[in-house]
């Protein structure tokens, strides 16, 4: 089982159990299906190199979990699941994919409708029958019908950030076939987008890529054996098309290593940005494409050479080939054809942030209120991790279903951090944990919390958690409002989507971000992967504007600042560099630009 099938199971469980109305159990499930989703190689390497007790070293994985996983990677029935599954036999997962409808909700539809699925759930709410059940009604109906239909929008296509750990290992694996030199994921996956329909993998043979040298073929044979793998469409010397267990259709290509700089290139795209580079290579009576850059045989002719033969010009490296066609290298993430071209030919090229530039994280949820891990687990696996700052921002009191904290609980929770503050300074510990908070933006754009306790905050973000379907100059004012309270410092998670599941709130973005520049308020990159609010093309407005951003986890568990990484990738998308990023600056100088609001 990969990694993805256990923790799907164990979120199941987590839900299953909510379900049943049982206490504890669903945290705990949550936090090691969590846990396993962080994990940097398959669950059954671990299991088989360190057995149970390699188990218990996954981050929220106890003896008792740690049993139930044993179970189902021996190949035996996990008998708990399989009984709250037959009590309840509905497709959580599918369920759970619409917008608003939880746990809770999916066992009342089944116990008065027996909705068991997604097909189920559209037929009833197209019938009226779920307005017609108690606590549900006319709105909740229509917002299940906006879901299901918002979700038939995605294509298929999944959130990168969730299935990139799953990638990777898959590209890990390739990588430790004797018979490959080099494996790497390209297209939609190393031009970071956003959400990915399928993954094409090029790979470099140690023997010759002639089929009948037989290196190529050795290499498909393993291929189409590995865990991941669900169904092989077709299996050729060279090429091999499968749908993984994820559901993504995969392609593996093995290239010959003279052609492995241009086959990256075509296979990464964009569209739009390789027909740009191959009318380049057209002007220059040469030819490009997924085997390299050539004379054509027509510029051949022309020279008065004997031969009609194509003659490489370039094609065993991407950057020999940008050289060729006089560019600077220009990076996956820009490729676009958004102008980045003209500005490789000028050596205009922005210096993108790196992968290891953040010094620090501006909005963590704990377990004061939404979160799964303690303030001071937080601060351990950030500076585990090499961050400097992490800043604490639990949710304020109108999300109550989160337990959002009030005025008085904000104190109390000042008080604890530093108290922490202080044993991570004993310790020699370098991490400082900053005072925040997640203060929820109203309907008219006032604040949750009194302007006397945000003062004592290090980070203050505003957010909108409601009211979602406002006008959009009505929303856009309202966002305004609160960021012309001196005390917010940042926006986070501006247009309040969620990939795949909602849709972002109207706001009139170029008024938004004028009156960022106008009161220094900071936009956030919310890198939770199925959010990614701001959008890149907002991102390079903001570059644009001067006006400075956040990349911030959302971590709701220690687990969770891995995806500080896709909250790069959108900055580097938006062409960011460190100066437009204010966490990828030293503590004091960040915290310097907040107080000088």
């Amino acid at each position: 089982m990969t990694n993805q099938e256990i923790a799907k199971i164990l979120r199941e469980m987590a839900e299953l159990y909510e379900m049943e109305g049982v206490l504890f159990k669903p945290r705990a499930y949550e936090k090691a299906a969590l846990g396993v989703e962080a994990l940097d190689k398959e669950i059954m390497e671990i299991y088989k190199s360190g057995g149970a007790g390699g188990l218990m070293k996954i981050s929220g994985v106890g003896q008792g979990i740690a049993h139930h996983l044993e179970t189902m990677l021996r190949g035996k029935k996990f008998a708990e699941y399989e009984r709250l599954k037959k009590k309840i036999p509905v497709n959580i997962s599918e369920l759970t994919a619409v917008e608003g409808v939880g746990p809770k909700m999916i066992k009342v539809l089944y116990q008065k409708l027996k909705i068991k699925n997604l097909k189920d759930l559209e037929a009833a709410a197209k019938a009226g029958k779920i307005r017609r059940l108690a606590r549900f009604g006319q709105k909740s109906e229509e917002k299940i019908l906006r879901g299901i239909e918002f979700l038939k929008k995605s294509g298929g296509r999944q959130v990168l950030g969730f299935v990139l750990p799953e990638i990777r290992n898959l590209e890990r694996m390739i990588k430790s076939f004797p018979e490959v030199e080099d494996a790497i994921v390209a297209g939609s996956t190393r031009r970071r987008k956003e959400t990915i329909g399928d993954i094409d993998i090029l790979a470099t043979s140690k023997k010759p890529t002639s089929p009948s040298q037989g290196g190529p073929e050795k290499v498909m044979d393993k291929f189409v054996g590995l865990p991941f793998i669900a169904h092989v469409y077709a299996k050729g010397k060279t090429k091999t098309m499968v749908k993984l267990k994820n559901g993504l259709d995969a392609d593996l290509r093995v290239v010959p290593k003279e052609s492995y700089g241009a086959a990256l290139n075509y296979f990464t795209g964009s569209k739009d940005h390789n027909i740009a580079l191959r009318e380049m290579a057209i002007k220059r009576g040469w030819k490009l494409n997924e085997y390299g850059l050539f004379h054509s045989a027509e510029q051949r002719r022309m020279e008065r050479r004997n031969t009609p033969k194509e003659k490489m010009i370039a094609g065993k490296t991407e950057e020999e080939i940008y050289k060729k066609l006089g560019l600077h290298y220009i990076e996956p993430e820009m490729r676009e054809n958004a102008g980045e071209i003209e500005l490789a030919r000028q050596n205009r090229l922005p210096k993108l942030i790196g992968y290891k530039d953040l010094k620090g994280d501006l909005q963590t949820q704990t377990n004061w209120t939404d979160g799964e891990d303690s303030i001071e687990a937080m601060a351990k696996e950030a500076e585990k991790l090499g961050l400097e700052y992490i800043a604490i921002t639990d949710h304020t009191r109108s999300l109550a279903m989160t337990g959002g904290a009030d005025e008085k609980k904000l104190l109390k929770q000042i008080a604890e951090i530093d108290k922490i503050n202080h044993k991570l300074k004993i310790k020699n510990c370098k991490l400082k944990v900053l005072k925040g908070a997640e203060v929820n933006i109203g309907k008219n754009g006032s604040l949750d919390i009194q302007d006397e306790v945000l003062k004592k905050l290090d980070v203050v973000g505003a957010a909108v958690h409601s009211h979602f379907k406002l006008p959009r100059a009505e929303q856009t004012r309202r966002i305004i409002k609160a960021m012309e309270n001196p005390n917010v410092d940042i926006i986070f998670h501006l247009t309040g989507r969620i990939i795949n599941r909602r849709e972002p709130i109207e706001v009139d973005i170029d008024e938004i971000i004028k009156a960022a520049k106008r009161t220094g308020t900071v936009l956030e990159i919310d890198a939770y992967p199925d959010r990614l609010d701001i959008k890149d093309e907002y991102v390079r407005k903001c570059v644009e504007a001067g006006v400075k951003m956040s990349i911030d986890s959302d971590a709701h568990s220690a687990s969770h600042f891995k995806f500080l990484e896709i909250g790069i990738s959108q900055a580097r998308r938006g062409w960011a560099t460190c100066d437009d990023i204010i966490n990828a600056w030293p503590l004091e100088k960040m915290l310097g630009l907040l107080k000088g609001k």
